[in-house]
Order: structure tokens, then sequence, then C-alpha cells
């Protein structure tokens, strides 16, 4: 796919990487819909890349389909939607049914709805893109939120089931799968932040995969190892997640020992 005069929905679109996403494809020449539950970030950081902004929170379904309804009415069509919006809460199986809803609609939910509101406009065009932001998380694991690990594995679960059902229909399906990226999502996981790229070299490594109708965007090199590693001996893999774990665990107490008056990070 190639981006120039393409109609390009971006959610999540007020920060990180939506945001470098929405402002590179309005620079590679396409139309772009910035969208965000912060309206008024939102609508500030979407005016100063070029891009249009619509409101809306992914976690309700009325919203995504009323993004999906304006973007129509107001452009006649949506060549690419990345469903890109997420969050991260919660930590084991302690925590509240209230956040486990909360990310499950937002990580999961978001994706199904975006599929059900614009695929009868695809599948009628007999053409569309629909990149879906899930995790390296969803191949591997999150070491600090099971919320988080369900979710993302179920996002990239959703996805392959959308490319393997639709393909033959004209239908391309793409999941984003990084690893750390300097954005607020990894302000508490110093792990992450030890092999963190910019936002940048994500959008760089995504364009790429798009351009070639790919399907799976990954942004570090130690991603599929791990994953091959963990098809070929989960108990070795999950042995060294282990050990991965407590390090990752010992990183954030030493970060939040180190936390500067107030709250700052040192």
């Amino acid at each position: 796919m190639e981006f120039k005069d393409r109609v390009i929905v971006v959610t999540g679109a007020a920060s990180g990487i939506g945001l470098a996403l929405a402002a590179r494809f309005v620079r590679e020449g396409a139309t772009v819909i910035a969208s965000d539950r912060n309206a008024e970030g939102g609508a500030a950081r979407a005016a100063e890349i070029g891009a249009r902004f619509v409101a809306a929170d992914v976690g309700q379904e009325a919203d995504v389909k009323a993004l999906i309804d304006d973007v129509l009415a107001t452009e006649g069509r949506i060549d690419l939607l990345c469903s890109n919006a997420g969050i991260g809460v919660g930590e084991g199986p302690e925590t509240p049914d209230k956040q486990w809803d909360l990310i499950h609609r937002v990580n999961v939910m978001s994706h199904v709805w975006a599929a059900r509101h614009v695929l009868p406009h695809m599948l009628a065009r007999g053409e569309g893109y629909l990149l879906n932001t899930a995790s390296a998380a969803g191949l591997l694991t999150e070491l600090h939120s099971a919320p988080y690990a369900v979710t993302k594995h179920a996002a990239l679960a959703f996805a392959e089931w959308l490319a393997i059902t639709y393909g033959d229909r004209g239908i391309r399906v793409a999941a984003l799968c990084p690893e750390g990226v300097w954005t607020p999502m990894i302000q508490n996981t110093p792990l992450l932040q030890q092999t963190a790229i910019s936002t940048d070299d994500l959008v760089e490594a995504t364009l790429e995969v798009l351009r070639r109708d790919g399907f799976l965007i990954v942004t570090h090199p130690t991603t599929l190892k791990s994953f091959q590693n963990k098809a070929n001996d989960y108990d070795v893999w999950i042995s060294k997640m282990r050990h991965l774990r407590t390090k990752a665990m010992a990183l954030l107490a030493a970060q939040v020992h180190g936390a500067a008056p107030g709250g700052g990070q040192p």
C-alpha cells in the first residue's frame, strides 16, 4: 500500500505511537483523520500536524461507530483504519473486575467494533487495510500486568482471524507488535526502557511492512527470536521469563526507591 491520497484513520492519536503514525501519514500525502478520547489535546495535536480530528472513546462501541460514520460521510471512504488506542492497567488476578473490563474493551473490543463497522464498507469496495496495534506481549507476554498480556494476546488472535477470513476478499490486515517504544506507556517499566526505540523508528518499521502488504510488524530483533524459543521449548522459555521477571521487578523497585521527592523520576 502507498499512502498518498489515501484516507487514513488513526485512533489514540493525541500522543505516542498514534500521533507519530498520523503525522507521518500526513507527510506522505494522505488525508488523515486523527481520533482520541482526549478531545482538547487531540484536536490541538491534529491541528499541528494537518489532520482532521474526531473525538472518540474506543472503549465504547457507539463512539467507534460514530467515528467511522463521520469519516464515511465526510471523506467518503476509509482506505486504512489504524486501530491503535490502548491502555495498560492492573497487575495479577487480584486486579478488580472493573479494570479487567476496561482494558478488555479498549485493547480488544475496540478492534472488534472497528472491524464490525468498517468491514461492510471495505468489503463493498473490495479493498481496505486494517492495522491493529497489539504488542510484542501478544507474541510473548508482559511481565508486570496480566490484563495487558491477556488482552494483547487476544488482539493479535483477532487480527490473525481477520487476515485469514477476509484476505481473499481484498482486505489486508496488519498487527503492530512493538517491544519498548519511548511513549508514556513505558514510564513505569524500566526493563523496556533499556532497549526502547523512538516513535520515528517504529513508524519506519510500520510503513515498510504496510508498503508490502505484510501482516506482522515487529520493532526489535529479539521479538521473533524469543517467539521461536517459546515455540521450540515452552518450559525453557517460561524458566527464562521467570528470571527476566525477577530482573524487571528489581529494576522497578529500584526506580520507585530512587524516585525524586514529589513523585518525579530521578
